[in-house]
């Protein structure tokens, strides 16, 4: 169990809002009542800052964000800190192995949205990108500055197996893990949730041991590896259930709101309590 916590970092989709993209009041009343009690909060997610930095707005937020899976920090005022990109090569590798007739395939480039044919989820990533889409017959010549290619598609199954095959095919050149069951991303080798919360808690002046994450998404299991303390959206798939240390009820149960005042505030607030308590009196207690 976490013994000081200074840091809570939420996935966005499936976990912070809706499934129809909204943020809830419950959830951003219950953000704020963490922030009260001396706990930061950040944000982690696949999406562009643009799909962020309205969220982090609304929920009171002042420090950095991380975007694309966290390989870009960015400022609340917009500015991005720290970018790691796609290598051309390898981006121009992965956009041949994902560009088949089943797959509709999305490339982020400096933080804008091109895409190359159109998909059942173009609707959905307009919301969650807050942008729209640049069509476009030829991803090639976008390569210099990649945040993120994504292999679109409603077959589940088929999208597993190519993640399986474009991940043996990019090694260590790439992270390559599914956000969600239709969306394959394919990022920089560093740009992935575990590398990503160990620079948010850098940003924020604290250590990892004192940070909280959740999460619904197989691409969420690298910072529960390396956060404090973990937890889980309970619609999530049972592998990522089974990693974290504690499961909270769905997203659109507003199951942060949940999670923060049933697991992160008693740990908040025992903290402070401990910190107001004069060495005589902890030293009684201890006994």
């Amino acid at each position: 169990m976490i013994a000081d916590l200074r840091l809570l970092v939420s996935d966005i989709d499936g976990t912070l809002v809706r499934g129809d993209k909204s943020l809830a009041d419950p959830v951003v009343e219950a953000v704020r009542r963490l922030t009260a009690a001396g706990v930061a909060v950040s944000l982690i997610s696949a999406r562009p800052p643009s799909g962020m930095l309205w969220i982090a707005e609304r929920l009171g937020l002042t420090g950095p964000v991380g975007a694309f899976n966290g390989g870009t920090i960015v400022g609340i005022d917009g500015a991005v800190r720290s970018a790691v990109r796609l290598a051309p090569e390898t981006a121009r590798r992965a956009l041949a192995l994902v560009d088949r007739p089943d797959v509709a395939v999305w490339l982020f480039h400096a933080g804008r949205w091109h895409a190359k044919r159109t998909s059942s989820h173009d609707g959905s990533e307009r919301i969650t990108a807050n942008q729209e889409p640049n069509f476009v017959a030829d991803l090639s010549g976008l390569v210099d500055a990649v945040d993120k290619i994504v292999a679109v598609s409603d077959d589940h199954a088929m999208l597993a197996k190519l993640e399986g095959e474009v991940a043996a095919a990019l090694g260590s050149a790439a992270t390559v893990a599914r956000s969600q069951e239709y969306y394959l991303d394919i990022t920089a080798p560093s740009a992935n949730k575990g590398d990503g919360i160990a620079a948010l808690a850098e940003a924020f002046g604290v250590a990892l041991a004192q940070t909280a994450a959740i999460g619904d998404q197989r691409n969420d299991l690298p910072m529960f590896a390396r956060a404090g303390l973990s937890i889980a959206m309970g619609e999530g798939p049972q592998e990522v259930r089974d990693k974290a240390m504690h499961v909270t009820a769905g997203n659109d149960a507003d199951g942060v709101a949940r999670a923060i005042d049933e697991i992160l505030l008693p740990l908040a607030r025992g903290v402070m309590d401990k910190a107001l308590r004069s060495p005589h009196e902890t030293r009684r207690l201890a006994r």
